[in-house]
């Protein structure tokens, strides 16, 4: 996360403690080490140019993949041996029904019923546990689906939030660590403006429902409003980025990186000062956004308070006091005046400003580690993303449990829904981005080579609906936002 220098070592390394801490499975079992004590040893006398510290997690790494699958190639043999057994069985008792009961033609019947149902029943269950290995190496269909269409490289730091404009003409907007904000064109990838009126990391940015306004919120205690003037670029012709290389991983090291870099904002109109500076905070702020209407606006803080603001006069309508740690993130509702603030203390909590006279609140209890987003979709629901590794949907009628759980593999980052088509866009910490449906269904992953997507943490998500060329966009610690296409229909027919 930010820190209030803007400084973000400490966060990445904080980040990377927390990923190396998931990574690490210890065991105790003797014949395990005596196994991977033999590895080291045959692999010193090998020649290596690798460090020993880097080969030795390397191959710690490797003991424990070899591990899992030796576990479920155990699971899939017992389930093989459960098959053949029952079918025997099956074949034992269709020999012993007498034909006195039954013509030949009704044993038939009744035999071959029988077996198709439980042979169904055996193979949903023996596909099910083979899945966790089989489609770690199958071909994905989602790279026709999920398509990357353009890169928006020119920040000097990681991006920690991405937006997309509600009116014309439509921008990218994103926050980054290097204290800038910077509006791209979507069709050319080129800056058009940037935004360097804060003194710390710009953790996000929201666009004003219906002026060309600008809402950032940063480490230096302070959210911002800053009015912004753009002309679309005429678009190029867009390069193929889906002719790619198969769906192998390849890492790039920092030197690859820094060769990557591009200085896409340094001739573009620079904005120094804003129109307006919301300042009650005494810690970083985190997560700012636009109440309905565009009138007010909310703000969060590490200060373990959310302040309610009055745009044109800058004034403090609300303090919203109630969490006991640092918040995390604050969605506001597209059409009604609800705010939800999300907070490391494992809750995230709704607070009602319908009522003009009184404000009312909600706790959301059921993650068991930092709420990191929770978001507003159509109807009454709310999405909440976890570091516990988990994404729930909520009914704002019923608080006392989640009506759909997805459970992934690494901590969760700032969601966001395709509020149309109700599909959840899940950033990771381990680069992946995949998408779900809001019963929990998987429907695809975004495609991450060794030619596209992400090589580092991936801080946040943002749906265009509208947009005709990306629909979905990306930005993650590389310094890079990516804009994707994906075909809805085809995704949902898919599923």
């Amino acid at each position: 996360m930010p820190t209030e220098s803007g400084s973000c070592a400490t966060a990445r390394q904080a980040k990377q403690k927390r990923k190396s801490h998931s990574l690490s499975i210890r065991r105790t079992n003797s014949s395990e080490q005596e196994r991977s004590g033999l590895q080291r040893e045959m692999l010193e006398g090998q020649d290596s140019k690798l460090p020993t510290s880097v080969r030795n997690t390397l191959l710690d790494l490797f003991g424990q993949i070899e591990r899992e699958f030796e576990n479920l190639y155990i699971e899939n043999l017992e389930l093989r041996r459960e098959i053949d057994t029952l079918n025997e069985r099956l074949a034992a008792e269709g020999q012993t029904i007498d034909g006195a009961e039954l013509s030949k033609g009704q044993l038939k019947t009744k035999a071959s019923h029988s077996t198709s149902q439980l042979s169904q029943k055996l193979k949903t269950t023996y596909k099910a546990s083979t899945s966790k290995i089989v489609s770690s190496f199958k071909t994905t269909t989602s790279r026709a689906i999920c398509q990357l269409v353009k890169e928006y490289i020119g920040h000097r730091d990681g991006i920690w939030d991405v937006s997309v404009a509600k009116t014309q003409p439509v921008v990218l907007g994103t926050a980054s660590a290097d204290h800038t904000a910077l509006l791209w064109s979507i069709e050319t990838g080129k800056c058009l403006v940037k935004y360097v009126g804060h003194a710390g990391s710009v953790n996000s940015i929201k666009f004003h429902p219906a002026e060309q306004v600008g809402l950032t919120a940063s480490g230096d205690q302070t959210a911002h409003i800053w009015r912004y003037m753009v002309q679309l670029p005429t678009p190029q012709p867009t390069a193929d980025c889906n002719q790619m290389s198969g769906e192998d991983e390849v890492e790039f090291s920092d030197k690859d990186e820094a060769e990557g870099d591009g200085d896409g904002s340094s001739d573009c109109p620079t904005i120094r000062a804003p129109l307006t500076t919301l300042k009650s905070h005494q810690g970083v702020v985190i997560a700012a956004d636009w109440l309905v209407g565009g009138k007010q606006a909310v703000t969060a803080s590490w200060d373990r308070t959310a302040n309610l603001y009055d745009v044109e006069t800058s004034e403090l309508v609300h303090s919203l006091t109630g969490h006991d740690q640092e918040l995390t993130h604050c969605c506001t509702h597209p059409t009604q005046r609800l705010v939800v603030t999300s907070s490391r203390d494992t809750t995230f909590r709704l607070w009602d400003f319908r009522d003009p006279s009184i404000h009312s609140v909600n706790v959301f209890q059921g993650h068991t580690d930092t709420v990191t987003s929770a978001v507003f979709t159509v109807g009454d629901n709310v999405v909440s993303g976890s570091d516990d590794r988990t994404v729930k949907v909520w009914d704002l009628k019923n608080m006392r449990s989640p009506i759909a759980t997805i459970r992934t593999d690494s901590a969760v980052n700032r969601i966001n829904v395709c509020v149309g088509q109700r599909i959840i866009a899940l950033p990771h910490d381990n680069r992946q981005v995949r998408l779900f449906d809001m019963s929990g269904v998987r429907l695809a992953r975004l495609p991450r080579s060794n030619r596209q997507g992400h090589r580092r943490m991936v801080c946040c998500s943002a749906w265009s609906e509208d947009h005709p060329i990306c629909n979905l966009f990306t930005c993650g610690f590389d310094r890079q936002a990516i804009g994707w296409n994906i075909n809805i229909p085809a995704l949902l027919q898919e599923k």
